[in-house]
């Protein structure tokens, strides 16, 4: 039997369900979700390994016309991704109608070397109809190697689009171990979650504000069933700090308790989690700061 290995990307305007998409292909949640745009913003790898091949899943940021240092540097994560993949995902979701910004990417993606399947997401948010007139208007949009519509809530066509992705990879040996499932260190992944937590609620600008990092991750002296981890929770303006914290930190208890649920799951332990709220001025704008926090 021939074996295929090989790296596909997942792109698309912001919040067009590409990291729903992998977590439902990897069968595990790798990537954080969030209905707010520009939730992904560093490049993760999801790994799915079958008997016929191993399929390395990259999900990236969503392409979109940058306002900040932070925004030019996730556009340059996703060109440098196309650039190097074996096959591409456009995502377009169904529920929307195909706008500027698509036809922005299929006009990047036409440039390309590797095969691109246009992938219609969030069928189950539409109707039959409406998923067929999208069909249609993504095939306008281009050359695509397949198309294909997907819900990845609902579960529906995912294998089918596992097998058309995996088709278009060459022939292959493992690239990594069967039993892993992304290569992102666990401390990425707990800030992550984190993130994600604190995503939940928030509107306006302060999404694009939030930033995670982890202090340190310890087992506790007395008891080392219990891990502890420290954590600083990173804005933009004092004035949203009262937003995140909440009345007499309430909101603040509600992100730890969400994100302690989700880490201790990760780490397979109870978990004590020490949140702290800093300011970091313009982080967004100022490339000491991007690069201290990680971008």
């Amino acid at each position: 039997m021939v074996f295929r290995s090989g790296f596909a990307c997942f792109v698309g305007r912001p919040n067009a369900g590409k990291s729903t998409l992998t977590n439902a292909l990897v069968g595990s949640k790798i990537v954080i979700t969030s209905a707010k745009p520009q939730t992904t913003r560093h490049a993760v790898r999801g790994i799915v390994t079958r008997a016929d091949a191993q399929l390395i899943l990259v999900d990236t940021p969503g392409l979109h016309r940058p306002r900040t240092l932070l925004g030019e540097r996730l556009n340059d994560i996703v060109r440098t991704t196309l650039a190097e993949v074996d096959v591409i995902g456009f995502c377009v979701p169904a529920d929307e109608k195909v706008g500027p910004g698509d036809r922005f990417i299929a006009a990047e993606l036409a440039a390309l070397r590797a095969p691109v399947v246009a992938i219609v997401t969030k069928t189950d948010s539409a109707s039959r109809k409406q998923v067929a007139e999208q069909l249609i208007a993504v095939s306008r949009l281009g050359e695509f190697a397949d198309i294909v519509p997907v819900s990845a809530v609902a579960g529906e066509q995912v294998g089918v689009l596992a097998d058309v992705l995996v088709g278009h990879l060459p022939e292959g040996p493992l690239l990594y171990p069967e039993d892993v499932q992304t290569d992102n260190d666990t401390e990425t992944r707990i800030a992550e979650l984190i993130r994600e937590a604190a995503l939940e609620g928030v509107r306006d600008e302060l999404p694009h504000s939030i930033a995670v990092t982890i202090d340190e991750i310890r087992l506790r002296e007395n008891n080392p069933g219990i891990t502890e981890v420290f954590a600083t929770i990173h804005l933009e303006r004092s004035s949203q700090k009262g937003i995140v914290i909440g009345h007499k930190g309430s909101r603040l208890k509600a992100i730890g308790t969400t994100a302690r649920a989700g880490i201790g799951e990760l780490l397979d332990t109870r978990v004590h989690l020490d949140l702290h709220v800093a300011v970091e001025a313009d982080w967004q704008r100022d490339p000491k700061k991007l690069d201290r926090l990680g971008f």
